[in-house]
């Protein structure tokens, strides 16, 4: 059996400006251009873009008004 590589991380920080998503996550700072990253998150207004839950074990990022998911391993991995 293949176990998964799924890792943890602790998502400090999510902000945005303009077209970029900026995440601080495990202590690394990593940015985002949104219209290669989420055409939802692109299209979202600020009241939108601000409503988001980080799932508990900081594996991904959930955006409930807009329905879009993230998951932080990929970002991490183009740090």
């Amino acid at each position: 059996m293949v176990k998964d590589k799924q890792r943890f991380h602790d998502v400090e920080a999510l902000t945005f400006e303009g077209d970029t998503l900026f995440l601080m996550v495990d202590g690394k700072e990593i940015s985002a251009d949104l219209r290669k990253l989420s055409s939802r998150l692109l299209d979202a207004n600020e009241k939108q873009r601000s409503n988001y839950v980080v799932s508990p074990s900081g594996y991904g990022i959930h955006w409930p008004e807009i329905d879009e998911d993230i998951a932080i391993d990929p970002l991490l991995d183009t740090v």
